[in-house]
């Protein structure tokens, strides 16, 4: 191991200086330091003397030559036992952090074991207190028992739910600890490949690496599931605890309709009661009048005694009505206590419905969390492979389009493993599962899909080649998705989006010193011909043959870097700027009519932004480019109808998305040969799939059933795409250039 040498060819020192390699001080003033200069100069140095047969000078000169031999070949050997010392220093960490790894993935399965029976005791409890609830409405005169059973049971809920509550919050604690955890394990990785790429070790620790993320993401997955679960039975407490909740309150409506009935009751019953007592009086006047006179008319008795006995009756009929008034303020009393606990009933499950939302809407949060994990190690581990990434976007039926049930063809599985990544699709009575990266429904917003890829955009900013196309049948909503709708801000389409997402972020970044340019530049291929959009003379735009009377060669460069000659670059600094040259691009690209699309593209378009950055306290330098690219839709003659110039550009279209099958299938392949050079569009996108970009492609699904062979091809081809293997996309950073030393001491 002759050292580690740098890309200018020295071997790294610690100190600065040069120094004579025929004196011997370096022996006896510090550490020695050796350039690869003074190592070649040792190696072919000639012992020079005076005389030939001074034997004595010959000798001490050939001493101090092996001298200086042997202080080098030392100096190289603690170099190389310091390496090997670091090394092992690395991969003893390395093993102790995959440890800590596995027993924190052990402790997690043991909580998801204690939670799933802490869930079980719940939902036993639940059912106790739904057959509680069914009595009381079936049984009222028990309704007292049945209540205070439920308080009970509610009670033991309240603990468990509790106790569940701490149970959740240790767990996530300890996820968020382990997230940490891998993240600082991501850390260490990146040092030790960035380390084993200059020992030339990265190929065979590569493998290890996607192992590990392949087990993180099934971990995940594992978690994903169980809270996916978990969601599902707090969403049935919160439900049955909704059903309770109405049950008590139309409980508690009855109870307060009778309640309201008793009291006119006794309302009655006191006006009754107070027209008793007042005949009672009245009578009572009359017969201490007829005594008076009965005393000076003996005459009278009878009609006496007979006024006597109505006194009594209506003395009996008084009593029996004050007996019904306490019957009935017996019964109100009941009833007012049982309003009473009904009402503390219904506070306690408006308590426990809050609890349940909040630990429902923090599953809810941890599950997004959990996703976010799994698309950033999918994310990782597809960067790593080098694979094209590939979004499956279906777009809504269109007016006038066959709607019904028994007409529809695409489906999309509900499974955990393919739930938002898989599509199936029904021909002839055969079912085609496809799997990708992702799929969007037609109800999916554009706001949806570009957060799905707004992480990749930003990698442009730190200075990666980054390419997203759409592919598809014309009328698919390829345009729709890249450029979206004119004049409605909630329907932009992503390239719109990811210029804002850009100019925010370079906005942002100022404070930490990074300043950015911008550069723009737009074209189309049509019939085989690149055209430049920005260009101001609408004769070089577009000629009457449709043939650009300027030509535009492509060139690519030793460093993956492709140019258009004479292409119009313009620099921008707002996203007004851009939005006034897309429009100007937009009225000058080629657009017709055909049988399958009122507005079909007859051209494919290529957006490219150029970013250069520069940090003036680092000295860093990053470049990156945005290629954004919408290629003209695949059509088949017997549908479109086209004739004239309309055929000659379907001919053109299928021939160009043809030369770019042949590239995708000689990339699955691994073939040496690969025909970048059969169409301008695949020697256009040579860079992006030749291994050193970051690649992402939209298939575009009509969901109409008479396309669906179209729909079957175009999956398949994506599916073909998702497959390929180009390599890992590698970052352009100029750094402060280092003092590219080295040295024992």
């Amino acid at each position: 191991m002759v050292g580690e040498m740098t890309n200018n060819g020295r071997i790294r020192q610690a100190f600065p200086g040069t120094r004579d390699l025929t004196s011997t001080e370096g022996s006896e003033y510090g550490p020695l330091e050796f350039t690869r200069e003074d190592v070649e100069a040792l190696l072919h140095e000639r012992i020079k003397y005076k005389s030939k047969y001074n034997y004595k000078e010959r000798c001490e000169n050939t001493m101090d030559y092996v001298k200086r031999l042997r202080l080098c070949i030392r100096w190289f050997q603690e170099l190389e036992l310091d390496y090997a010392f670091e090394q092992e220093k690395l991969k003893n960490a390395m093993e102790l952090n995959e440890k800590h790894c596995a027993d924190l993935e052990v402790s997690l399965k043991e909580k998801e074991e204690e939670l799933n029976m802490v869930i079980e005791e719940l939902r036993k409890n639940f059912s106790s207190v739904q057959v509680q609830l069914a009595k009381e409405q079936t049984e009222k005169l028990a309704a007292n028992k049945s209540l205070g059973k439920e308080k009970e049971a509610r009670l033991a809920v309240e603990k468990l739910q509790a106790v569940l509550t701490e149970e959740l919050a240790k767990t996530q604690g300890e996820l968020q600890t382990a997230n940490q955890r891998i993240h600082a394990v991501n850390d260490m990785y990146k040092l030790l490949q960035e380390y084993n790429s200059s020992l030339q070790l990265y190929n065979s620790k590569l493998q290890g690496d996607l192992d590990e993320a392949h087990e993180t993401i099934k971990r995940g997955e594992k978690e994903r599931t169980g809270i996916v679960e978990n969601i599902g039975n707090l969403k049935g407490q919160f439900k049955a605890l909704q059903d309770q909740l109405a049950a008590s309150k139309v409980s508690q409506d009855d109870i307060m309709k009778q309640k309201d009935e008793l009291v006119n009751e006794i309302v009655t019953l006191k006006v009754e009661i107070q027209q008793v007592k007042d005949d009672r009086d009245r009578h009572i006047m009359e017969v201490k009048n007829l005594q008076d006179e009965a005393t000076k008319q003996n005459d009278f008795k009878d009609t006496i005694n007979e006024l006597e006995g109505k006194c009594s009756s209506q003395n009996k009929e008084i009593q029996e009505l004050q007996d019904q008034l306490v019957a009935s303020d017996r019964k109100l009393q009941v009833a007012d206590l049982s309003t009473f606990e009904k009402i503390n009933e219904f506070e306690e499950q408006k308590e426990s419905i809050s609890e349940l939302k909040g630990r429902l809407e923090e599953a809810e949060l941890k599950l997004i969390e959990g996703e976010k994990l799994r698309k950033k190690l999918h994310n990782t581990i597809q960067e790593l492979k080098g694979n094209i990434r590939v979004f499956c976007r279906v777009r809504p039926l269109l007016p006038g389009e066959n709607s019904s049930d028994d007409a529809k063809t695409i489906s999309y599985p509900t499974s955990l493993e393919a739930l938002g990544r898989g599509i199936d699709l029904m021909q002839n009575g055969h079912k085609h599962c496809f799997t990708f990266d992702k799929v969007f429904v037609p109800n999916a917003s554009q706001e949806d899909v570009f957060v799905e890829i707004s992480q990749l955009v930003q990698s442009a900013l730190d200075g990666y080649k980054v390419c997203i196309f759409a592919y598809g049948q014309t009328g698919s909503g390829k345009t729709y998705t890249m450029m979206g709708r004119p004049g409605n801000l909630e329907e932009k389409g992503l390239i719109p989006r990811c210029l804002e997402q850009i100019f925010q972020t370079r906005q942002s970044l100022r404070s930490q010193g990074w300043k950015y340019e911008l550069q723009v530049s737009m074209l189309e291929i049509y019939n085989e011909t690149i055209r430049d959009l920005l260009s101001t003379n609408k004769e070089a735009a577009r000629a009457d043959n449709g043939v650009s009377p300027q030509k535009y060669a492509i060139k690519h460069d030793a460093s993956g870097n492709t140019h258009v000659v004479e292409l119009n670059v313009v620099d921008v600094r707002s996203t007004r700027e851009v939005s006034f040259l897309l429009d100007h691009a937009a009225r000058n690209r080629a657009v017709g009519k055909t049988a399958m699309n009122e507005q079909s593209s007859r051209s494919h378009f290529v957006f490219t932004l150029r970013i250069s950055g520069f940090n003036e306290s680092t000295e860093q330098q990053v470049q990156g480019v945005l290629n954004l690219i919408d290629l003209a839709g695949s059509e088949r003659l017997s549908k479109s109808g086209s004739t004239g110039d309309r055929l000659k550009e379907t001919q053109a279209i299928n021939k160009s998305l043809s030369s770019l099958g042949d590239v995708i299938f000689a990339l699955a392949k691994k073939e040496d040969h690969v025909p970048f050079r059969n169409s301008k569009l695949t020697y256009l996108l040579q860079p992006c799939l030749g291994g050193d970009s970051k690649t992402l492609m939209f298939v575009n699904i009509t969901p109409e059933p008479s396309s669906t062979g179209e729909s079957l091809c175009s999956l398949r081809f994506a599916a073909r795409v998702n497959a390929c293997e180009i390599g890992t996309a590698h970052r352009q950073v100029n750094g402060r250039p280092l003092d590219h030393r080295l040295s024992l001491g």
